[in-house]
């Protein structure tokens, strides 16, 4: 039986853009005061050949922590570990604000862009995202910040984040920088990129796409219903058949989409981080991969 051609390990982010790994690492968990413990997750990441890195100035406050803690505790990393940023590609997203809670007028997007250079201690990341549209901005006003932000060596490129395709196109029209990356939630249990038309869109405009969370939140690790518990058959399948944790078939089912989605990987243990190469391991034919799909539909596909 053919099967679907396997990802590459590494891939640009962007045309022009930094080379980075097929599976990201996600640090919406990245928490805590031991920095040294911190670094050794960093580590383990590298190890496991993952050189995308997912944060967010929001991250903190879910851990019980301030907003941008995990940006602060990564920047303490790089300060005591200074040649790790060279080996890192780092994206980061704004525009949640604690009690409003979205902003992304251009003294917000700005004051933002600023403020996680200064808690990571770089003075450039590489992909600069939209955590969430805000409605009440226009986007030329978004754009020309994002465009500013970019002339000045700040950021490298511009993505969004949990954004309909034709808030994209709204955004595209007023700026004159590419939107070169989306980040929708894609999992085997939440598939409506699939057909909402953001894998179109991205497809169309050669956007990188950056799945989040890519084990359902958890729930495929632990099904607690019959549609989890199905679709997580259907995984342990390839998993078995490959050798594999089911965590590792669920990336690589989310990876043997043509749109080539990255997913971001949030295990926080290093363990579990150094079993990240283990997704390149599965094979899928199509009855296999719609196999999945159909189990996480709960119907036959028409």
């Amino acid at each position: 039986m053919m099967t679907l051609s396997p990802p590459p390990p590494a891939r640009r982010l962007h045309d022009k853009g930094p080379m980075v790994s097929a599976v990201a690492w996600g640090m919406w968990r990245f928490s805590g005061d031991d920095v040294a413990a911190a670094g050794a997750r960093v580590n383990a990441a590298l190890d496991a050949g993952v050189t995308l890195f997912d944060t967010a100035d929001i991250y903190g406050p879910d851990n019980g922590e301030p907003f941008g803690a995990a940006e602060a505790l990564l920047g303490r990393v790089l300060a005591g570990s200074p040649s790790l940023a060279s080996r890192m590609v780092i994206a980061t997203k704004g525009g949640i604000v604690l009690g409003v809670p979205y902003d992304s007028s251009a003294a917000y997007v700005t004051t933002a862009i600023d403020s996680s250079l200064k808690r990571l201690g770089v003075e450039h990341v590489a992909l600069w995202q939209i955590h969430r549209p805000d409605m009440l901005t226009h986007p030329a006003e978004t754009g020309r910040a994002l465009s500013d932000a970019h002339a000045a060596g700040k950021i490298g490129a511009i993505g969004v984040s949990n954004f309909t395709p034709s808030q994209v196109e709204a955004l595209a029209a007023h700026c004159d920088l590419p939107i070169v990356s989306c980040q929708p939630e894609f999992s085997p249990l939440a598939i409506s990129p699939l057909t909402d038309g953001v894998f179109d869109q991205a497809l169309a405009r050669g956007m990188t796409v950056l799945a989040w969370s890519p084990l359902g939140g958890g729930r495929l690790g632990a099904p607690t219903d019959d549609r989890a518990r199905a679709v997580a058959a259907a995984l342990d399948a390839k998993a078995e058949e490959s050798g594999v944790s089911r965590a590792a078939a669920a990336y690589s089912w989310i990876m043997a989409h043509p749109a080539r989605p990255i997913p971001i990987v949030g295990t926080q243990t290093p363990e579990r981080i150094a079993q990240i190469p283990d997704a390149f391991k599965p094979r899928w034919s199509r009855a296999d991969w719609y196999a999945v799909l159909v189990a996480s539909m709960g119907e036959p596909l028409p």
